[in-house]
Parts: C-alpha cells; sequence; structure tokens
C-alpha cells in the first residue's frame, strides 16, 4: 500500500536507479503517471516528458477498456474481449477517433511548442502509477519502439496486476514493478490518498522538470 503517488514515486525511484540507466529518458503516461515519475527523473537526473495513451471504451460501458491508443496509433485491441462482445475493430472506427483527437489535444496542451524529446540511443523509462489490463503502457511502449531505436525501454510502475506485468515482460527489456498483489483490482486500491490529476498539474509537473 502506498500512500500517494509522490511516496510511490519516491520507493520506484529507487528502484529504477539500481538500474543505473545511460542516457535516460523518463516518459509518463498522464494523468496519473506524472506525480510518480516526477520522482523518478528526479532521481536520475534524467528530463522528463509524456506519451499521451488513450483507453478505447466498450460499446454501451465506455469505462471498460478494450483497447488504447495513442496520438497516432495503431490502436491496439484485447483481441479476447472483442469476440466475447462481438464486436470487430471496424465496429469501433469512431471511438478509436476520438480517442485520437483526444491524445493530440493532450500532446498540444502538455507540451506546446516543444518538440519530441529525442529517443534514439538511450535508455527510455515508462511510468505510470500502476498496471491494470495493462494496454495503456503496452500502447506507450508500442509507441517507443516505433519511434526510433531506444537502447532499452523499461516500464516502471509501483502496483500491477501480476498478469499484466508478465504480459509487458514480453516486451520490455525490463518491467519494475514494487508490488503485484495477486487480488488487485484496482490500481486506486493500492493508494490511500488517489485523487484525479488534472491537466494544470501535468503542465506543473512540467514545468518544474
Amino acid at each position: 500500500m502506498f500512500r500517494d503517488r509522490g511516496e510511490a514515486g519516491g520507493r520506484l525511484a529507487g528502484a529504477v536507479a539500481e538500474l543505473e540507466p545511460e542516457r535516460p529518458l523518463v516518459l509518463a503516461l498522464p494523468r496519473g503517471g506524472l506525480p510518480v515519475a516526477e520522482h523518478v527523473a528526479q532521481a536520475l537526473g534524467a528530463p522528463l516528458d509524456v506519451i499521451v495513451v488513450r483507453k478505447i471504451g466498450a460499446p454501451g460501458n465506455p469505462e471498460a477498456a478494450i483497447g488504447a491508443t495513442t496520438a497516432e496509433g495503431p490502436p491496439l485491441f484485447d483481441k479476447r474481449v472483442l469476440v466475447a462482445l462481438g464486436v470487430t475493430e471496424g465496429d469501433l472506427a469512431g471511438r478509436v477517433a476520438d480517442a485520437q483527437a483526444e491524445a493530440r489535444r493532450r500532446v498540444a496542451a502538455y507540451r506546446g511548442d516543444a518538440p519530441e524529446p529525442e529517443i534514439e540511443g538511450r535508455d527510455i523509462i515508462v511510468v505510470d502509477d500502476g498496471l491494470a489490463t495493462g494496454m495503456s503502457a503496452l500502447a506507450a511502449v508500442s509507441e517507443v519502439r516505433e519511434r526510433a531505436a531506444a537502447s532499452s525501454v523499461v516500464l516502471a510502475v509501483p502496483v500491477g496486476a501480476p498478469d499484466a506485468v508478465t504480459a509487458l515482460e514480453e516486451v520490455c527489456d525490463r518491467v519494475v514493478c514494487l508490488s503485484t498483489p495477486p487480488d488487485f483490482r484496482a490500481v486506486s486500491l493500492w493508494y490511500d490518498r488517489f485523487p484525479q490529476v488534472d491537466d494544470a498539474e501535468v503542465r506543473r509537473i512540467l514545468q518544474r522538470a
């Protein structure tokens, strides 16, 4: 259990620092990943930026994520859930377009006119406040791999569902996860305080970095 995202970030920072990454770049998944990633970046003396991912909700239940996408995609889906719901990727084209448009809006709001950070040849640390289904993290890691040849890609989270951690280990060079409770259920349950993070706080953290 973590007191809040700040405490989780401090503890996670120590574990990531033990890897001794070279030319590290920390990429946070906004919004909740920023307060965690700030501590990781400070511990590494690394620049901090964002990689924006939006979840794709199920038809009739937009809160149930069945996929995820970055601003440019391509979208990733949980194939088993699509089959169970009897929907195809084509059926979700409108939801994908909406998610990508919102991702582009957030990138512009957070980064402004600043260019994308250089990835090639760096050790990339992707940070979020937790790992539930793993779809958002998978989309983020896939985007990093697509952009350029990073030296390594590490996913760092304070807490995660065991199955999701195992799945992400297949696509990352390393997954750093402080806790993988078998009765995971939801990220928020493993924090005493888990308030919403708004765009203004994201910008404040990035300005401090």
